[in-house]
């Protein structure tokens, strides 16, 4: 087996100026780089999306939570205020 540079046989020294060749195209060059922005984009997106939920959810919490347990509130005190009314045998009172 001959040994070419650096301890590399001779018959890869083929390959590896034909890999070296096809890496430094100006194709896989380009592709590369608009992985890159395109990596970069998705990641700003995707902080972007983060906050967006983290806005929401917080909105949720402070407003809909509070007016759902007010409801439900509402709702129980309507069912005490029937559940009296036939144990006591008078009309509901009208709201």
């Amino acid at each position: 087996m001959v040994f070419g540079g650096g301890g590399v046989p001779s018959f890869l020294w083929g390959w590896l100026a034909a890999t070296y060749d096809v890496s430094q195209s100006s194709i896989v060059i380009h592709g590369k780089r608009t992985a890159s922005k395109a990596a970069v984009v998705s990641k700003k997106l995707l902080c972007s999306t983060d906050m967006a939920t983290w806005i929401t959810g917080t909105t949720f919490l402070i407003l809909v939570v509070p007016l759902i347990i007010e409801m439900d509130h509402d709702q129980q005190l309507t069912e005490i205020e029937l559940q009296n009314a036939n144990l006591f045998g008078t009309a509901p009172t009208p709201k």
